[in-house]
């Protein structure tokens, strides 16, 4: 169970990242891509957070996460800076993409397709927990 202070800062972590990511990607050429923050979830003692990142186009999506992890730095340090008067230490930052989206469209694709995933669940690749 999440507490209020954990809810707090999740969301203060995930509408700063939102805006350093987009200005990041403008900045580095990357026009008609979107990148957004689904879900940004805190430890206990605050000391990491998980950050969802949904990127569409999906084509690019694994090439630009990992360009998001290897400028973690640099990106905790431009969090640090936005959070100063609100944070005393920002947690490390860990970032997952967030598949629901695809993961949604196979299945709507499944059900109008003529094989039923109902029926037949075999048709639908296991979903990953992480």
């Amino acid at each position: 169970m999440e507490t209020q202070r954990q809810r707090k800062i999740a969301g203060v972590i995930q509408k700063d990242i939102v805006d350093i990511l987009q200005k990041a990607a403008l900045e580095g050429g990357l026009k008609g891509t979107l990148i957004s923050v689904s879900k940004v979830s805190v430890t206990t003692d605050l000391s990491i957070a998980k950050v969802y990142v949904s990127i569409f186009p999906t084509k690019g999506a694994k090439e630009l996460l990992e360009g998001i992890r290897s400028n973690q730095p640099l990106i905790k340090h431009a969090l640090a800076q936005r959070t100063r008067n609100q944070l005393r230490r920002v947690p490390e930052l860990h970032f997952h993409l967030d598949d629901s989206l695809d993961y949604i469209e196979n299945i709507e694709k499944s059900l109008k397709g003529e094989e039923n995933p109902i029926e037949n669940r075999d048709l639908l690749p296991r979903r990953k927990k992480s």
